[in-house]
């Protein structure tokens, strides 16, 4: 890390700020401003509350295990079934009621609700077929799916039998396939046939062939039918297994739920590393649960009577926290969408909103932006009076899209949790409580109660108010990870040795460190301002990208920007700036100097934009990150290297 700290000058967050409705703080299942202090001061025992949301097999004995930090254990002593807490626990109250609304991409194709009643049932039914192909506990078994209500079905049957799981995105490629099959020793993958996406029918067999191909030791497999033979038929050979014919063949079986200890693990999920192996993130059963059943009903302000909505994707954290485990541990109705928010049509998003009187909308800050590109007329053309909160996560969100958001989408009525973690943290960490706080556009808001997150300089050192630093975790929580598969050493390194005594047998020397940047204002608001590496190095000044891309999404007509650094002569590095307008905005030299005149504004000369090209698309992911690397390799004139993973990777030529 540099002792250079990043300049913050950026007028990041709006100076307008918003209480919550009333009427939302009347119902809200928290609205006492006192759980902040309360919690400060029965910490840990303050994590009770959460764990008192879940049903145990046996108590715990001890709410944190401090004594080998920064391997903290949780709930010890205590054991319980994930499955059982998010399915059988409901049955008596809610078992006709629907569990997940699966929305598939076809409009004319009729989508599918599940009652708790037929969720379990199905659950039980797999958890047999997974035992009779040998699945026995602690296996871990792989599952390489889209959002089809079977990946929930497996999930939870896996849960039930006491196997790990380890979800990854059918949006990668088939080396990254093997390459986590590889990593976490998994002997059984549950994968499908196809797809749908913006109306194409994919084949993901036989992407899932190319990954198995290169796993070395063998594989079951089980494939669910989505698309049918008409579309791509495959021959089933002896190592695969019809999804639809195991749980026929146990129709009506009923597995007993295995008891887990709270500190076994429930599933892996690798994400992305410094060295480029990707890292298997270890959450376990207690811990993990009880945070993210307690951010649900604190933060989203879920109810069994909620048809919650949650766009993420399942192989993402974001999904298993917040479609999968928290909702349905809460015995609410969550939905599923297989497409794409826009289509067939820009309002498909909202005609699936107002189709199911969704209560809650949690997306993400690029969909909204998306959103404002494509203008209001597609929002108002339906009813979204059923919303009663909305939210943002996976990245920050500036004022603009903020205030968008509440305004077109929310009517001024919704707050707006902008919540900030990771896969890591296993749920939210900071972010407003929507019955207690005023929400700040732009600033995620303060620790959640019970968190001690700061902000932090070089040395660990508090940092004054508004003034830019690190942002650190200096206690536990329930749902961290506990550990990196197979790589106790790794994970020491990664998370905990920045601002950590690693001698240190002391607790309080352990600083858990996420690589975010952040600031802090006079509240206690915290305004995330991206990885630390997202930093330009101007003439020795130190400028963050996300505050210079704050800064020209301040421009009427901008809908998204993409800031990077490149080779300067003089300056060392200079800013490059890619900008997409709103529709109906013109391309101009003098929009260019507009933006320019902007960023000078808001930050100072020193941040002025080298160059401002505008595109019709900046380069992202699959799941929808800006892959400013490849910006990078443009402005540099560098080769641009492999671009496979890119779900627009033609957009790279034209720029």
């Amino acid at each position: 890390m540099s002792d250079s700290e990043p300049e913050l000058e950026a007028r990041l967050v709006a100076e307008e700020s918003f209480d919550p409705p009333a009427s939302f703080t009347e119902q809200a299942n928290v609205a006492d401003p006192a759980l902040y202090d309360g919690f400060d001061a029965e910490w840990p025992e303050c994590w009770e509350q959460a764990a008192d949301l879940l049903d145990w097999e046996a108590s715990y004995d001890t709410v944190l295990d401090d004594s080998q930090p920064p391997f903290f254990e949780w709930f010890t002593g205590g054991s319980l079934n994930a499955s059982t807490n998010c399915l059988d626990r409901h049955l008596d109250d809610r078992g006709e009621e629907a569990a997940i609304e699966w929305v598939g991409e076809p409009t004319d194709e009729a989508n599918e609700t599940y009652t708790y009643a037929e969720l379990h049932r199905e659950v039980n039914e797999f958890a047999a077929a997974l035992r009779g192909l040998g699945v026995e506990e602690d296996d871990v078994v792989t599952m390489y799916m889209p959002m089809l209500p079977e990946l929930p079905v497996a999930m939870l049957a896996c849960a039930r039998i006491g196997a790990p799981h380890s979800v990854v995105f059918a949006g990668f490629s088939a080396d990254a396939l093997a390459t986590r099959m590889e990593a976490a020793d998994s002997e059984y993958l549950v994968t499908c046939d196809g797809y749908y996406r913006r109306g194409d029918a994919l084949d993901h067999f036989e992407k899932a062939a190319d990954g198995l191909d290169a796993v070395a030791h063998d594989v079951t497999t089980v494939v669910v039918d989505r698309l049918g033979a008409d579309d791509h038929g495959h021959d089933l050979s002896d190592d695969h297994h019809d999804y639809d014919t195991l749980v026929a063949d146990h129709a009506g079986a009923t597995v007993d739920p295995v008891a887990r200890d709270a500190e076994d693990m429930l599933f892996l999920m690798y994400t992305s590393g410094t060295t480029g192996q990707p890292k298997g993130v270890k959450h376990t059963t207690g811990g993990y649960l009880s945070w993210v059943s307690w951010t649900s009903q604190a933060v989203l302000d879920v109810k069994p009577e909620d048809t919650y909505f949650c766009s993420a994707d399942i192989g993402w954290i974001t999904g298993h926290s917040y479609i999968v485990y928290g909702p349905l541990a809460l015995g609410t109705t969550t939905m599923l969408y297989e497409g794409a928010p826009d289509y067939p049509a820009r309002d498909r998003l909202w005609e699936i909103v107002e189709r199911y009187d969704a209560t809650q909308l949690y997306t993400a800050p690029t969909a909204i932006r998306a959103f404002m590109k494509w203008g209001t007329e597609h929002v108002d053309a339906h009813d979204l009076s059923s919303l009663r909160l909305l939210g943002t996560v996976g990245e920050p969100i500036n004022p603009r899209a903020w205030n968008w958001y509440y305004e077109h989408v929310g009517d001024g009525e919704c707050p707006v949790v902008d919540t900030w973690w990771q896969t890591e943290t296993g749920g939210m960490m900071v972010t407003t409580l929507p019955g207690v706080s005023r929400m700040k556009p732009g600033a995620a808001g303060r620790p959640l109660p019970g968190v001690d997150a700061q902000v932090v300089g070089p040395n660990g050192e508090s940092v004054e108010p508004g003034q830019a630093g690190y942002l650190t975790v200096q206690k536990p929580w329930p749902g961290m990870l506990r550990t990196l598969y197979q790589n106790d050493e790794r994970y020491v390194e990664e998370y905990w040795a920045e601002f950590s005594d690693t001698d240190s047998d002391d607790p309080d020397d352990w600083v858990y460190f996420p690589e975010d940047g952040a600031k802090v204002d006079e509240d206690g608001y915290i305004t995330v301002l991206g990885r630390v590496d997202d930093v330009i190095n101007v003439s020795g000044h130190r400028l963050g990208t996300m505050e210079i891309e704050s800064a020209i999404v301040g421009c009427e007509g901008v809908a998204e920007a993409a800031v990077v650094g490149g080779d300067h002569e003089v300056k060392g590095e200079a800013v490059y700036a890619y900008v997409i307008t709103e529709d109906g905005q013109p391309e101009s030299d003098a929009f260019r100097e507009e933006i320019v005149g902007a960023v000078e504004d808001a930050i100072g000369p020193i941040a002025r934009p080298e160059s401002v090209q505008f595109t019709p698309e900046l380069p992202k992911t699959r799941s929808g990150k800006i892959m400013r690397r490849l910006l990078e390799d443009v402005a540099n004139d560098d080769d641009l290297g492999d671009t496979s993973t890119l779900r627009n990777p033609e957009i790279v030529q034209e720029l």
